[in-house]
């Protein structure tokens, strides 16, 4: 009966995993509703500025220098948003691969890169690689405040235009949709506005401005780039619930297919058992005779 009872116990153990995995399932689905209709809210907005800046920008008249390559030395800021917990699949690996991809691109360049991390994941990963975190954050869970985004993007820009950094790119998982997320790295500084491929230039269009373009690109173009990065916050959010929905679905199938094995085991090694004490007990009872 000992093998029997072993089987018990692991089969027992299963069923709390599998109660655990359900739970926290339930738990980012929850999360996933909530944290989609924040990142789907804020994407109209942002891509309609996109295309505001890209027509702005193609006028003879106007100079931002956001908007243009500064003589910066080859230093970059590169902000990678990870995750502070496990447990969501690939969603951590799949952000770090294209972080270590986008440094390997601009040490090509000559470009020293400092890292800043949102994410105790990341923080750890790069700590694994030796490399030095030039800030961390880890106050980011299900949601972050525009406010929070705004003060991080306005220490950007103010940077850039002080000619102390020559870029600032974002490494994050883009949400497309719920089967559909894919690490991006984003270049917020300079200003590169976003082009479906393929699609032709514009022609030029002439406006005539009210207040003046360099009061109207003083407010429109800091908004598009805090705008942008609370983009990314938002899709690498939901991106993280969807991560951790679907493996944690996946463990609680596994568990229960791992319950039903153990429960054919136990069932088979109960009833050789069975058989074995019965043998035992006519054995018996012939010897008795």
């Amino acid at each position: 009966m000992a093998k029997a009872r072993v089987i018990v116990k692991r089969r027992r153990a299963v069923r709390n995993i599998r109660k655990i995995t359900a739970t926290m399932q339930l738990i980012a689905t929850a999360r996933f509703q909530k944290c989609m209709q924040r990142a789907v809210a804020s994407r109209p907005y942002t891509q309609k500025i996109g295309e505001l800046i890209e027509t702005l920008a193609g006028q003879q008249t106007i100079e931002h220098p956001l908007l243009k390559p500064n003589a910066a030395p080859g230093r970059s800021i590169l902000l990678v948003i990870s995750s502070n917990r496990g447990l969501c699949g690939a969603y951590n690996a799949s952000v770090l691969r294209r972080m270590i991809e986008r440094r390997k691109e601009l040490s090509g360049a000559g470009i020293a890169t400092a890292m800043e991390v949102v994410g105790k994941k990341g923080i750890n990963y790069l700590h694994f690689l030796g490399l030095e975190v030039a800030q961390r954050i880890t106050d980011v869970e299900d949601r972050i405040a525009f406010a929070r985004v705004a003060e991080m993007a306005e220490r950007y820009m103010r940077l850039y235009e002080q000619n102390e950094v020559a870029r600032v790119d974002v490494v994050y998982m883009q949400f497309h949709s719920v089967g559909v997320q894919r690490p991006q790295a984003l270049q917020l500084l300079p200003i590169e506005p976003p082009r479906a491929s393929g699609e032709p230039a514009r022609a030029p269009v002439q406006f005539e401005f009210s207040p003046p373009p360099a009061e109207l690109l003083s407010r429109l173009i800091p908004e598009a780039v805090k705008i942008r990065l609370f983009q990314c916050f938002n899709d690498a959010i939901v991106s993280e619930q969807v991560s951790r929905m679907v493996a944690m679905k996946a463990a609680t199938d596994a568990a229960g297919d791992m319950i039903k094995l153990l429960t054919r085991q136990y069932n088979r090694a109960r009833q050789s058992q069975i058989t074995t004490e019965l043998a035992d007990i006519v054995g018996g009872a012939n010897a008795v005779q």
